[in-house]
């Protein structure tokens, strides 16, 4: 079942994206909680700071599982998304830091990496809910179009639009990392619960493929539609063409 909720501002989304998280949480102090990356999730995150501040919430019981990490490149990087993590969430609440799990981009071995990951994620249980953002070209995570996907987590060759988009964090596209880790679709959709989060009228056209188009690895996004509880929140402007 998809449930797309369009608000009239970004800040209307944050709120909800974080109290459905929230609500989540205080079912099942115990979550766990797929999280992902990205200029999307912060408005989120910053939501969820405060209801832990407040004591709203607590994240004491609570563990995390990224979507993906840069290849070569390791957490105390300044753009690694274990950083990245730190800097927007887990610094800020009462998570315990060893329950949040990020992939080693750095791992000597980056298959074993995958599979470790990917056993540590089944040894847990089900996500309770995975937290996406949508790439300009489809991608969810970093699983980018192409004619086959991989179900677990893999490394990928980035897309050269997805370095140019990520190019604005570094100072040069020539250190973006190429390669990165990922979840594969197939663990993403094994969530109870898919929470897809789009901000931006340059996202609407993507928008409308990934929940309106066929469903096709050629836009990994629309592979959600198939998933049996997706919740998508939009802004006004993403959700323009649909």
């Amino acid at each position: 079942m998809m449930n797309i909720l369009i608000y009239d501002t970004q800040e209307q989304v944050n709120k909800v994206g974080a109290s459905i998280i929230s609500n989540i949480i205080l079912a099942k102090p115990d979550a766990l909680l797929g999280l992902a990356t990205g200029s999307t999730p912060i408005g989120i995150y910053k939501q969820l700071v405060d209801a832990n501040k407040e004591g709203l919430i607590s994240f004491k019981d609570v563990a995390t599982y990224n979507l993906d990490e840069y290849v070569g490149i390791d957490g105390s990087h300044n753009q690694s998304y274990r950083h990245f993590m730190n800097e927007n969430l887990f610094n800020h609440i009462d998570i315990n830091i060893e329950k949040t799990h990020v992939p080693n981009g750095k791992a000597v071995d980056l298959e074993a990496e995958c599979t470790r990951y990917d056993a540590e994620i089944d040894a847990a249980g089900q996500l309770d809910i995975q937290l996406l953002g949508l790439g300009h070209n489809g991608h969810i995570g970093f699983n980018e179009p192409a004619d086959h996907l991989s179900a677990g987590t893999h490394i990928v060759e980035l897309a050269q639009e997805t370095r140019q988009a990520n190019a604005r964090f570094f100072t040069s596209i020539d250190e973006v990392p190429t390669q990165a880790i990922t979840m594969g679709v197939a663990t993403i959709l094994k969530a109870k619960t898919v929470l897809l989060v789009v901000k931006g009228e340059d996202k609407a056209d993507i928008v409308k493929e990934a929940l309106r188009g066929p469903i096709t690895t050629q836009c990994p996004a629309s592979l959600l539609q198939l998933h049996p509880n997706l919740i998508v929140l939009l802004d006004s402007a993403a959700g323009s063409k649909l």
